[in-house]
C-alpha cells in the first residue's frame, strides 16, 4: 500500500512540475496559482464536488461537464481548464487536490518563499499578521509566506514555527510544562 502512495505522491509531483512549466511558458503563473488556490479551496468546502473527484463510478463526461461549468462560474483560466480535462481524460484527476497543493508548493520555492505558521490564542488582525510576517522576513533574511490560524485553546500566547524553528509562547505550553515537572518531581 505504500507504494501505491509513494507513486500517487511521485505521479501527482510530475504533473504539478509539468503544470508549472507550461504556466511559466505562457507568463499566466500568478493568474493559475491564484485560481488553483481557489480551486483548493472549494475541494474543501463543496462536499459535492469532493466527491465527484473521489468516487472511481463518475463517468469522464459527468466530470469533464462540472469541470466545464465550474470554470465558467469561477472564470478559470484557460490553460487550467485545459489542464483539468487532460487529467479527467487519463483518469488523474482523482489526484487533483495534491497536483493543486504541489503546484502552489513549487510556485512558492520558486519565489524564494520559506513556509512559517503562526497560531495566536487571539485573532490577529491583518496588519498584525503583516507585521510579523514582515520581522520573520527580516529575521530569516528570506520572503516568509506565512499559514495564520486562530486556536483560542491556545488559551493566550503565539507558536511561531519557520521550517525546522519553532518558538512556543503559548499559556498551553507553559501549563502542560509546569504539569510535566510536577509529574516528574
Amino acid at each position: 500500500m505504500s507504494k501505491i502512495k509513494s507513486f500517487s505522491g511521485t505521479r501527482a509531483n510530475s504533473y504539478s512540475l509539468a503544470l508549472y512549466e507550461l504556466a511559466y511558458e505562457a507568463k499566466e503563473l500568478d493568474e493559475i496559482e491564484k485560481h488553483s488556490s481557489s480551486l483548493i479551496k472549494l475541494i474543501f468546502s463543496s462536499k459535492e464536488f469532493k466527491s465527484l473527484i473521489k468516487n472511481p463510478t463518475i463517468k469522464q463526461e459527468d466530470i469533464l461537464t462540472a469541470i466545464l461549468k465550474i470554470s465558467e462560474q469561477y472564470k478559470l483560466n484557460g490553460l487550467l481548464t485545459k489542464f483539468l480535462k487532460f487529467l479527467v481524460s487519463k483518469r488523474r484527476f482523482f489526484y487533483v487536490e495534491k497536483i493543486l497543493k504541489d503546484f502552489i508548493e513549487t510556485c512558492s520555492k520558486k519565489r524564494g518563499e520559506v513556509k512559517a505558521k503562526l497560531t495566536s490564542a487571539k485573532e490577529l488582525s491583518e496588519s498584525e499578521i503583516n507585521n510579523i510576517k514582515d520581522e520573520l522576513s527580516k529575521n530569516f533574511s528570506s520572503k516568509i509566506k506565512l499559514n495564520y490560524k486562530f486556536d483560542p485553546s491556545l488559551i493566550g500566547g503565539l507558536i511561531v514555527q519557520v521550517g525546522s524553528t519553532m518558538v512556543d509562547t503559548s499559556i498551553k505550553n507553559k501549563l502542560k510544562k509546569i504539569e510535566n515537572r510536577m509529574i516528574e518531581a
